[in-house]
């Protein structure tokens, strides 16, 4: 079960203007589950992108951003679960391709208007023909509201959907944001098998929209490891409807910082709620790191800690065998680190204990405080470097029994 996370009610999910979804059962690689997505865009839509930096990155993603480095107005996106079409060369290319003729055809808009997004097995053959043969039912099914159900046909091995959505008003407009993710394991998005999808019917001129979501996936979906495997076909992208009679042309204009955060907002909380369904997990994992030189070493020190089998397993165990979490910062590659001016603590529900100083075991430390923290649902790693001001965070989870039960059974 999710560490402390629910899909939110249908409802609570905002519908956006200028955003249809609709949603089928295609069969791509079970029968009788919902695995196909589709996106109608409205015409004046802007949409932005980054994606994964696995050299082996997937047809639909090398097509994505050749896409979107193109003049074209991006009118729909369509998403399978499934099957990856990674590792899949010229046939890969070319089913992605068919798709987006399919969509085209169906939606009235060129080919070249269509985003692909594949998610699923790597190195398999995408059933592009059970693909093309469920996008009319996706089309049949487009409907504003369709974030709830959307959610749901963008999973693989995620137990619950992913989705977040909020209102803010700005310079007199209300303005709404709704995302999904989809994302449980393989899971250290570098960017840019994750993928996520954040709509707002503000206005956003492209050159800020590119800058925006390279932002957003920067202080979120860029700061969670499962097991520190950068997938395939990770992509985040943010699409922007113009529809709620604000726009924003640079940063500095009135109210853009709002909207930013307000769209950073709810990338976290999708970012976080991978996190929360790692496969197997039991804790979440909140390692923030501060006194480095830069945000860099900040978050190369985070993520040796949150990649670490070690130190995941002894999460999962409640076992304070903290000396991992030294091992850990020691290995973090980090130029001349004095370790006598390290200092690691460790947290939860409002108590903070020091592990660790001057080299050593905090003397105030003692091992049954530890493991009480350890019992915890969600706990906080802070590290303080003792050479900066720089801070950067990173979140992830514990190992269990069950990842690899999970991931030993993945094909079967």
């Amino acid at each position: 079960m999710p560490v402390n996370f629910a899909t939110p009610a249908p409802e609570a999910l905002f519908p956006i203007a200028g955003v249809r979804l609709g949603v089928a059962e295609a069969g791509i690689r079970k029968a009788d589950r919902r695995d196909l997505t589709l996106l109608a865009l409205d015409p004046g839509c802007t949409v932005a992108g980054v994606f994964t930096q696995n050299r082996f990155c997937a047809a639909p993603v090398q097509l994505c951003r050749q896409r979107l480095d193109s003049p074209a107005e991006i009118r729909a996106l369509v998403i399978n679960t499934g099957n990856a079409n990674a590792g899949t060369g010229e046939a890969g290319m070319r089913a992605a391709q068919e798709t987006c003729l399919a969509v085209g055809g169906l939606l009235g808009v060129d080919a070249t208007q269509i985003l692909p997004f594949s998610t699923g097995v790597i190195l398999e053959p995408l059933p592009v023909d059970r693909l093309i043969a469920g996008l009319p039912r996706c089309v049949a099914d487009l409907k504003a509201g369709n974030w709830h159900a959307a959610a749901h046909a963008i999973m693989t091995t995620d137990t619950v959907a992913k989705a977040a959505s909020r209102r803010l008003i700005i310079n007199g407009k209300t303005i709404t944001i709704t995302g999904m993710s989809k994302g449980a394991g393989m899971m250290r998005p570098n960017m840019a098998t994750m993928l996520g999808f954040v709509a707002t019917d503000a206005g956003i001129a492209e050159p800020l929209l590119r800058q925006l979501v390279c932002e957003a996936a920067d202080e979120s979906f860029n700061c969670i490891t499962v097991d520190g495997d950068t997938s395939t076909n990770d992509s985040f992208i943010v699409i922007a409807t113009g529809q709620a009679g604000a726009h924003f042309d640079a940063a500095d204009a009135p109210g853009y910082a709002a909207l930013r955060a307000a769209v950073t907002g709810v990338a976290l909380e999708l970012a976080q709620a991978i996190i929360r369904d790692g496969e197997g997990a039991t804790k979440f994992i909140t390692i923030a790191v501060e006194g480095g030189r830069d945000r860099d070493e900040c978050k190369r020190v985070g993520y040796a800690i949150g990649h670490s089998p070690l130190v995941k397993t002894a999460f999962f165990a409640s076992d304070p065998n903290l000396g991992r979490i030294l091992a850990a910062i020691g290995y973090a590659d980090i130029d001349a680190l004095d370790v006598d001016g390290v200092r690691v603590w460790l947290g939860s529900a409002g108590e903070e204990i020091l592990v660790a100083e001057k080299g050593a075991c905090a003397a105030s430390y003692r091992e049954a405080d530890g493991a009480r923290v350890m019992q915890a649902k969600e706990i906080t790693v802070r590290v303080d470097l003792g050479r900066g001001t720089a801070k950067g965070t990173v979140y992830s989870c514990d190992f269990s029994y069950d990842y690899v039960k999970i991931n030993a059974d993945y094909r079967t």
